[in-house]
């Protein structure tokens, strides 16, 4: 694997870490401000929501520079972001900081997912977008827990400044060791947009919201169900996070390895098994050690989809992937906002902790069923498939392409 891939991962990773550790924090930083901790939760809010805007946006506005560019600028975008939520001497700065920082995020992925894909021959394209998506795991096995420890041990603001550090990296190592391929000739704006008339990208990008909607319901209140229903202690918390983002790394790694030789029967067993896990969870939350292999297991089968859903959106929005490839990002980010907001509406109705297990559960079923229907339109109309592709990018000639973008 090209060491491009690395300086991205570095990148993922700074990212992954600032986008999760405020879940550890909150309390440290709702008391510093004198806020309530539902308050300080738009912390969380405002970076999904600056991630879900900012990903089309900034997009749009990096069609005239080179990717590699537009990724330094992003990485650039992210340092002044955390920097500013370090410094904060008012929530209010602190809220601006974190929208600052989301909107690198879901432009960073897109943008980082194309270029992976392009420094490898087509055949290992997965392979490298979850390369890419390792960093983000990553993070939340080591990056998350770490940044809490050092918040909790030594100030929250000394993580944002430490993530801040990262981001720096991350852009000495995309300046070094990115190569800076100039932009797709006649790519333009419109034909950015034009990806979206494609069935098969918006079916894709609705399997991520759903998908991702799966695992992100039972997550979200993963401690309360811990706590009081499986019955571990508070502190256990952070090492069952821990256990979840090992589940990522395994799953995301597993996902770019099949995901290059047999793609959809990939999709079809992780979002399956994903749907099938969820529902087995709410008996299975309280027992300890069902419990735990249970998150293992969400996380293991949740990212297993993201190489192959990343790389669907890229086979299919043909020549002009980009702004596709982000609002894909855009859209992992609406799966968790949808699925925390559902889970809670079960949660008020009173049915128990347990109960946004099965909202995850159908979301997961519903993305097994989209990618049956998407499957089935491929297999009906492959010749169309087929004709469409070469009209933009002939067959025998993807690789000089992908070097030309």
């Amino acid at each position: 694997m090209p060491l491009a891939l690395l300086a991205l991962a570095i990148g993922a990773f700074g990212i992954g870490t600032t986008e999760f550790v405020i879940m550890g924090l909150l309390p440290d930083v709702a008391a510093d401000f004198g806020v309530s901790v539902p308050t300080a939760g738009f912390l969380v809010t405002g970076y999904a929501l600056g991630v879900m805007f900012g990903a089309p946006l900034m997009t749009v506005l990096g069609t005239r520079i080179s990717r590699r560019n537009m990724l330094m600028l992003l990485m650039g975008l992210f340092i002044v972001g955390n920097v500013i939520s370090a410094v904060a001497p008012v929530f209010a700065v602190m809220l601006i900081g974190r929208v600052v920082a989301s909107l690198a995020h879901g432009a960073f992925f897109g943008i980082g997912s194309v270029v992976a894909a392009e420094l490898v021959a087509p055949e290992k394209k997965a392979g490298a977008i979850s390369m890419m998506f390792t960093g983000l795991t990553v993070a939340n096995v080591v990056g998350v827990p770490l940044g809490t420890f050092v918040g909790q041990s030594a100030g929250w603001r000394t993580t944002f400044f430490i993530v801040a550090a990262l981001g720096v990296v991350g852009l000495a190592g995309i300046a070094k060791l990115v190569p800076d391929m100039p932009k797709p000739e006649g790519v333009r704006l419109r034909h950015e947009v034009a990806a979206f008339k494609n069935v098969q990208v918006l079916l894709a990008m609705a399997m991520t919201v759903l998908g991702f909607g799966g695992v992100f319901a039972a997550i979200t209140y993963i401690a309360p169900m811990m706590t009081d229903v499986a019955g571990y202690a508070e502190s256990s918390v952070t090492w069952l996070l821990v256990l979840f983002g090992l589940g990522m790394v395994v799953g995301n790694l597993i996902g770019g390895k099949f995901a290059d030789r047999r793609l959809m029967p990939m999709l079809f067993t992780a979002l399956g098994g994903l749907a099938v896990v969820l529902a087995l969870f709410t008996a299975g939350a309280h027992d300890k050690v069902t419990a735990a292999v249970t998150v293992f297991l969400i996380g293991a089968l949740g990212f297993a989809t993201v190489p192959p859903l990343q790389k669907r959106v890229l086979d299919y929005a043909h020549g002009a992937p980009t702004l596709a490839s982000a609002v894909n990002i855009g859209a992992f980010n609406l799966g968790n906002a949808l699925s925390a907001w559902l889970g809670g509406i079960v949660i008020a109705a009173g049915f128990g902790y347990t109960s946004p297990n099965w909202v995850g559960a159908a979301l997961a079923a519903a993305a097994l069923i989209l990618a049956v229907v998407s499957s089935t339109l491929e297999r009906r109309a492959p010749e169309r498939h087929a004709a469409t592709a070469p009209a933009r990018v002939p067959a025998a000639a993807e690789r000089p392409v992908a070097a030309h973008h």
